[in-house]
């Protein structure tokens, strides 16, 4: 699980380090990445979270086990279909989409249990291998954000 430990580390520093204009904001078990460079807006353009417990509405992880976490990521719609097709149907509340994913499954690259709707991917727990796979899918996500915070602000 120090494995686990060191990547959130390194996830965390990637996001709120590396990348212009992003402010982390700690609330309901996870750290949630805004996109608001000078703090213009209330929160700014939500892109990224890293949750680590089972909320009300988001058990289908089982972040309950000890060391596991989720990387959320919210690409575009272009890049969420071709990773995945269609995203699927929006699930009832405190539901999950439907598919053939196993949302429990550690460092598998697969549609948000809840989210995957709106075009939100996650990993449980990301090896060195799949967090490069998602460095470029968290550029994706910021890019998002930073074009809907220039709308937003415009």
């Amino acid at each position: 699980m120090a494995k686990a430990a060191i990547l959130i580390d390194l996830a965390h520093a990637h996001l709120s380090q590396h990348l212009p204009g992003v402010v982390p904001i700690e609330a309901w078990g996870e750290t949630s990445y805004f996109y608001n460079p000078g703090a213009a807006l209330k929160r700014g353009t939500y892109f990224a979270t890293i949750k680590q417990k089972d909320g009300a509405n988001d058990k289908a992880s089982h972040l309950d086990r000890a060391g596991v976490w989720r990387l959320n990521i919210g690409v575009k719609k272009a890049t969420f279909i071709a990773l995945f097709g269609t995203p699927p149907a929006r699930p009832e509340k405190g539901g999950i989409i439907e598919g053939p994913w196993d949302f429990t499954v550690l460092d598998q690259l697969m549609p948000h249990p809840v989210y995957g709707w709106m075009g939100w991917v996650a990993v449980l727990c990301p090896s060195q291998s799949i967090w490069q796979t998602c460095i470029p899918l968290i550029a994706d996500a910021h890019a998002r954000a930073a074009a809907n915070f220039a709308k937003r602000t415009a």
